[in-house]
């Protein structure tokens, strides 16, 4: 592993979805960039389950998942408030969902993972040939190696457009 990247003290991460970019800074310094591929459906936000579009907006990531059929993956904690907001707005979501989510956002834990708005979004292995996630972000395997070892849970990842 790269020196650079072995132990930064104020990780976060950046998704460019135009620019298929992950790039992980310490602090304001960009110490890594990968190339990535998206969602089937790469134009826009996520809106609701299935509807293969990768969410856009500011995330953590609340867990790390060494068994994932994907390689390994970092859990983000889609849907955030204004996602939470929208579907309640759109009937997407009953109040108890909405205010579950807001909870466990406000903890730091998993939002809720199976209403209309969708869940499981993770960053993961599993290739980079074209874009054929439901809406995960997905790097070649090596690559999410090096990013599991050195991203706490907890993580402040940013969704560009």
């Amino acid at each position: 592993m790269d020196e650079y990247l072995s132990n930064p003290k104020n990780p976060r991460i950046v998704i460019n979805k135009k620019r298929r970019k992950l790039e992980i800074f310490d602090g304001d310094k960009l110490i890594k960039s990968y190339t990535i591929v998206l969602g089937f459906e790469s134009v826009g936000g996520k809106q609701i389950e299935a509807d293969g579009r990768t969410p856009e907006g500011e995330f953590y990531v609340f867990t790390k998942n060494p068994k994932s059929k994907f390689h390994l993956s970092l859990g983000l904690s889609y849907p955030a408030k204004e996602d939470a907001e929208r579907g309640l707005k759109a009937n997407l979501i009953t109040q108890k969902e909405h205010d579950s989510i807001l909870a466990a956002l406000d903890k730091k834990e998993m939002p809720l993972q199976n209403t209309k708005l969708g869940g499981e979004i993770y960053i993961h292995g599993g290739g980079i040939a074209k874009d054929w996630t439901t809406g995960c972000i997905a790097l070649k395997d090596e690559k999410i190696t090096e990013i599991f070892e050195i991203i706490p849970i907890g993580t402040r990842v940013l969704i560009l457009k």
